[in-house]
């Protein structure tokens, strides 16, 4: 069975096409980069795409990326394997690669989502927040790098304040996320999503700038809803140069439908003039 994505701007942007045997072609679209490079989950979801196509299942349930080179605008290819074929699941590794050079490897393990299990357990909630209308949009307009100009994104008032200079000294995000003319989250887009909000540590004592993402990995629980996605970003340990970043995602119903967990780098300060 070959995978259909869903239609708009993000599934557009994101899509592969079969080249070969396990070998696809995609591009990295202009607009969904922040300060030059491609936003981390939306090179992850083309990365994803393409083993969605290779294994013809459904919904990414695991998803692990290493980030190999900054993704630029312009044409891409992905080299996939299939490791394993199972009843439930199957497992794949992909290369993505802009020419000759390695952008990004995936590997995951993939399924079918549509009829996922009650929940047995939830030790936990969506964080709160006020309406999407009381919080602060990330506006290209005012600042916000290109790729926000693609997506919508709101942050909750106390975690905004980093953008005029008034960080809360929590390293904590939270907010809604949604994809832009009404277009689908699909479980793919959940990827793009849990790497789309401003890095955590914007809010603590630490230079903002460029975080690199050197290790990402999305667990997709379930489908989500149509609708906004309430989003929660906490960092616990900022050490030896690293930080992990632990995120949750959940549904119009309250549903946690993802989480994810990245280790970056912590910004560098800027060299003296």
């Amino acid at each position: 069975m070959s995978h259909a994505p869903s239609t708009g701007r993000f599934a557009s942007a994101t899509s592969v096409t079969r080249t070969g045997a396990g070998t696809y072609a995609g591009a990295v679209e202009p607009g969904w980069d922040i300060a030059g490079n491609a936003n981390g989950g939306y090179l992850l979801a083309i990365g994803a795409r393409s083993l969605l196509e290779a294994t013809g299942r459904t919904d990414p349930v695991s998803v692990t990326g290493h980030f190999l080179s900054p993704g630029r605008p312009g044409p891409v290819s992905s080299v996939t394997r299939v490791l394993k074929t199972g009843r439930r699941f199957s497992d794949g590794f992909a290369l993505v690669e802009a020419g000759d050079r390695p952008l990004l490897s995936v590997l995951g393990t993939f399924g079918d989502l549509v009829d996922s299990p009650a929940d047995v357990l939830v030790d936990g909630s969506p964080p709160a927040l006020p309406p999407p209308d009381e919080c602060v949009r990330m506006d290209t307009d005012r600042g916000a790098p290109p790729f926000m100009g693609n997506v919508e994104l709101r942050l909750h008032p106390d975690d905004a304040g980093f953008a005029s200079g008034a960080k809360s000294g929590i390293p904590r995000v939270t907010g809604w996320f949604r994809l832009l003319d009404g277009e689908t989250v699909d479980t793919v887009a959940l990827l793009c999503a849990a790497d789309a909000f401003p890095p955590t540590i914007f809010n603590a004592d630490l230079p903002l700038a460029w975080t690199p993402t050197v290790e990402f990995t999305a667990h997709v629980r379930a489908r989500p809803e149509p609708g906004w996605l309430r989003c929660r970003f906490t960092t616990r340990f900022i050490t030896s140069g690293f930080l992990e970043e632990d995120g949750e995602l959940w549904d119009v119903t309250g549903r946690l439908v993802a989480q994810s967990r990245q280790l970056a780098l912590v910004p560098r300060p800027a060299p003296a003039a």
